[in-house]
């Protein structure tokens, strides 16, 4: 215990030693991209019981889902607009191809597991959108998902009908 500290001088010293330390954490903090080889990030995305695979790179804006446009795979007007939500945020509606591999699930989960895999591949593309992205709440898995069947009843939780007689 022969380092004790007798004065504030001395704790203010050390205090700052600390702090340049951990502005040298900080700084390491800061995110690089992260592409392959052919310019592209790579994202899994999840939402219920689907799980999407999903790349961007640069170019026109593009969206393919399983080999087809996301037009004829999403029909549903509500789920290309879901699809198209984390570019909008970003604001780089149009500047970057998707293409998606989804399975499991009905369509309203893939479209959230698309855009949920999209999300994460934009902002690995481009680590400055990571603050828009995540405000929305775009990087963060939705852990919902249907509750088991219970013995003794219809469906999760109803019942089947009383009789009284």
């Amino acid at each position: 215990m022969a380092d004790q500290i007798s004065s504030l001088d001395e704790l203010s010293e050390i205090a700052g030693d600390a702090a340049a330390e951990g502005a040298e954490t900080e700084i390491s903090i800061n995110r690089e991209p992260v592409r392959d080889e052919l310019g592209r990030s790579y994202a899994t995305g999840k939402r219920k019981d689907a799980v999407a695979r999903v790349w961007i790179k640069p170019g026109s804006g593009k969206v393919t889902v399983n080999g087809k446009d996301q037009d004829v795979y999403f029909a549903r007007p509500v789920l290309q607009l879901i699809l198209r939500q984390p570019m909008q945020i970003a604001g780089v509606e149009g500047e970057f191809d998707v293409m998606a591999t989804v399975k499991g699930g009905g369509l309203t989960g893939q479209a959230g597991a698309v855009k949920h895999g999209i999300s994460k591949a934009l902002q690995l593309y481009d680590p400055s959108l990571r603050g828009a992205l995540k405000a929305a709440g775009f990087l963060t898995r939705d852990s919902r998902v249907v509750e088991r069947k219970k013995f003794g009843r219809r469906k999760a939780r109803r019942s089947f009908q009383f009789s009284k007689r």
